[in-house]
C-alpha cells in the first residue's frame, strides 16, 4: 500500500503541482499518515537535515535583488558576508574577514580577508568581488530596493543617485590588495558591523554574474541550482518553485568543520494551518508563524513547541497617496483614529503582541518614540465628515485592500474592515494574493490601501525611519517631505545618542501628522520548533546562524 501511494506521488504530482502548489504537502501527509515509514523528523537525527517552514517563496535568491525574511532565511544558508553573527547576541564576529581595524574617527575601516576564504566552485574570495558587488547594487540600472542601505558609504549615494561613474564619485570601497578591504563612510556608524549582516552587503561571485548578463539586470538565471556559486556553509542543489527548496553542505566553506548540518529543505507554506499539520506529522522541525486560534490550545497541550520570542518588527498598512480618497491626510488620519490596535492584539493575534502607537518599536537602539497613533472614532468621523463635505459626497467609495495570502493577515483585515465600516461607514473589499504578486503589485504602487510589515535589519531606530525618506525603495507610499530627509541627514551626522534621537522623535512626529501609513501592533514571532532543534536561540532580529545549529536525539529516545 506505502509503495502504492508513492507511485501515485510521482506519476500525479508532475501533472497537477503548477495548479495546486502544495498538492505535495497533502500527498506526503497522506503517505506519512498511511504508513509506518519514519518521519522527516525521526530520520533527520541520523541525516542532519533540517526540515524548514519558510513561510513565503522568495521573490529571489539573488542578495542584491532580495527584500523579504524568507529570502533571508536563505541567502543567509549559501552566502557570507565580510562579518557572521554570534548564535546567542548577534554581535559582529569575523565571517569572510578575520579581522578589522577602525579609525579613530570611526570613518575608516580595513577588512582583512582569511585566505582560506572560497567560493562554493572553488575560487578564492577576494576584496576585489566585495568592491564589484557593492558597485552592482548601487548600480541605479539594477534597481535595488536595497540600494540605499549602502548610501552609508562615503560617495555612495553620488554614484547611486547622480548619475556619476563609479570613479567620478570616489565611492569609499577601495581593494588594497586581494585580501585587504578599505571602506570609507560619509559619518561615523556605530552600528555599522551590525549592517554588514544584512544581505545587501554580501558579495556575489563576479564570473557568475558576468556570465549571466546579470550585472545590471533581474531574474537571470544565475541563482538556480547548478548556476549558484557562494561562499557560505551551504551550496544550492534544488529549488521547486513553491515546493521546496534545498541546501546542501558545502565542503569548500572555510569553517566547513564547525558545520554540523549536512542539509537544510526550506518549504515555502504560506497558511499556518497547513505548516501546523506539517509539523505535527514530523514533516517539519520548525514553522514560520501560528495561527492565533491555536495559541490557547499549543500552549496548555504542546508547551514544549510553542515558542514566544522578541521580534524586531511593526505590522502595518500603507496608504497610496496618488490614489484618492488617501491623496487627503483627513482621511488617512480618520483610518488611523478609526483603528481599535488594542482590541486587535487582545482579540486577533492574541500572541503577546503590543499595539504600535508609533513606528519603530519603543527601545530600539535605546530610543522610545512618544505614543502619537491613538483611537478616537469621534475625531475620525469628524475628520471624515470634513472631507466628505468639501468634496460634495454622502460617503466614501469603495476601497480595495490588498495583502498577502494568509490566514493570519486575513483576520487582522476582517477586524479592521468592521472597524472602519463601524466608525467610517466605509465600505472595504478585501482582496488576497500571491507573494511574488503583491511584492510585485506593491513595487508598482498599484494599490489604495495594502498590508506591510518591516522587520529591524539592525538594531537602530535608522532601519525603520530610512525607509520613509524620498525615493527610497522601500517607501512605495508616494510620501516625500523635505524636512523629513533633512532630519534623517542630520542624526546621520550627529555623533551624540540624545541629540540624534531628537532628530529621530521629529521624524515620528512627522510620520503622525502626514500620516502616509497606518501601524497597527509590534511584533512577537510565534513559531513551533521540535526540541531535537539544538543551537536555535531567541534573538532580536530571528536571526540563528546555521553553522550552530544541529539535531540531537532528546534523552531517553532511543
Amino acid at each position: 500500500m506505502c509503495l502504492n501511494t508513492f507511485q501515485v506521488i510521482k506519476t500525479f504530482l508532475p501533472r497537477t503541482y503548477p495548479k495546486c502548489p502544495y498538492l505535495w504537502l497533502v500527498l506526503t501527509l497522506f503517505l506519512h499518515g498511511g504508513c509506518s515509514a519514519p518521519s522527516n523528523v525521526e530520520n533527520a537525527i541520523e541525516e542532519q537535515i533540517l526540515h524548514f517552514g519558510l513561510g513565503s517563496e522568495p521573490q529571489y535568491l539573488d542578495p542584491h535583488l532580495a527584500s523579504s525574511v524568507s529570502a533571508h532565511n536563505v541567502i543567509s544558508a549559501l552566502i557570507e558576508g565580510l562579518v557572521s553573527e554570534d548564535p546567542k547576541t548577534l554581535k559582529p564576529v569575523p565571517g569572510v574577514a578575520e579581522k578589522w581595524d577602525i579609525s579613530e574617527d570611526g570613518l575608516l575601516y580595513i577588512f582583512h580577508l582569511r585566505k582560506n576564504a572560497q567560493w562554493s566552485n572553488g575560487d578564492p574570495v577576494t576584496a576585489h568581488d566585495f568592491v564589484y558587488s557593492y558597485r552592482r547594487i548601487l548600480n541605479p540600472n539594477l534597481a535595488s530596493q536595497y540600494a540605499s542601505m549602502l548610501h552609508g558609504l562615503k560617495n555612495a549615494r553620488k554614484y547611486h543617485e547622480d548619475g556619476v561613474s563609479w570613479e567620478e564619485a570616489g565611492v569609499g570601497a577601495i581593494a588594497l590588495d586581494d585580501h585587504t578591504l578599505q571602506l570609507t563612510l560619509e559619518n561615523p556608524t556605530p552600528y555599522f558591523l551590525e549592517l554588514l549582516n544584512h544581505y545587501s552587503w554580501f558579495p556575489a561571485h563576479p564570473p557568475t554574474i558576468e556570465k549571466f548578463n546579470a550585472f545590471e539586470k533581474q531574474g537571470t538565471p544565475w541563482t538556480r541550482p547548478g548556476n549558484y556559486v557562494g561562499n557560505g556553509p551551504f551550496i544550492l542543489t534544488e529549488h521547486k518553485v513553491n515546493s521546496v527548496i534545498e541546501v546542501q553542505k558545502n565542503p569548500h566553506y572555510w569553517d566547513t568543520e564547525t558545520v554540523l548540518l549536512e542539509a537544510i529543505r526550506f518549504y515555502p507554506i504560506e497558511s499556518a494551518d497547513t505548516e501546523e499539520r506539517a509539523f505535527r506529522s514530523g514533516f517539519l522541525h520548525l514553522t514560520q508563524t501560528v495561527s492565533s486560534d491555536r495559541i490557547d490550545f499549543l500552549e496548555q497541550n504542546h508547551p514544549e513547541w510553542i515558542h514566544f520570542e522578541p521580534y524586531l518588527g511593526t505590522y502595518f498598512y500603507r496608504f497610496n497617496l496618488e490614489e484618492p480618497p488617501f491623496d487627503d491626510v483627513r482621511v488617512r488620519l480618520a483610518f488611523n483614529l478609526a483603528t481599535n490596535r488594542q482590541a486587535i492584539v487582545e482579540k486577533v493575534t492574541k500572541g503577546g503582541q503590543k499595539p504600535a502607537l508609533c513606528f519603530t518599536p519603543p527601545g530600539t537602539g535605546g530610543f522610545t518614540p512618544e505614543s502619537r497613533f491613538h483611537f478616537d472614532p469621534q475625531k475620525a468621523k469628524a475628520l471624515l465628515q470634513d472631507y466628505l463635505d468639501e468634496k460634495g459626497l454622502q460617503s466614501l467609495p469603495r476601497i480595495e485592500l490588498k495583502y498577502n495570502t494568509s490566514e493570519g493577515h486575513k483576520k487582522v483585515a476582517e477586524a479592521l474592515q468592521g472597524m472602519w465600516k463601524t466608525h467610517l461607514g466605509a465600505e472595504i473589499q478585501l482582496l488576497n494574493m500571491e507573494w511574488k504578486v503583491f511584492l510585485s503589485t506593491i513595487e508598482k504602487r498599484d494599490f489604495a490601501l495594502a498590508r506591510a510589515g518591516w522587520i529591524g535589519d539592525y538594531v537602530d531606530a535608522n532601519t525603520f525611519l530610512h525607509m520613509w525618506r524620498t525615493g527610497d525603495g522601500h517607501n512605495n507610499t508616494g510620501w516625500s517631505n523635505a524636512r523629513y530627509d533633512e532630519l534623517l541627514e542630520l542624526a546621520a551626522r550627529e555623533p551624540d545618542p540624545e541629540k540624534r534621537f531628537l532628530h529621530f522623535e521629529e521624524c515620528e512626529k512627522l510620520l503622525a501628522e502626514h500620516a502616509p501609513i497606518l501601524p497597527i501592533y509590534f511584533y512577537v514571532h510565534v513559531t513551533l520548533r521540535n526540541p531535537t532543534v539544538k543551537g536555535w536561540y531567541p534573538t532580536l532580529l530571528d536571526h540563528h546562524p546555521y553553522k550552530y545549529v544541529r539535531l540531537e536525539r532528546l534523552k531517553g529516545n532511543n
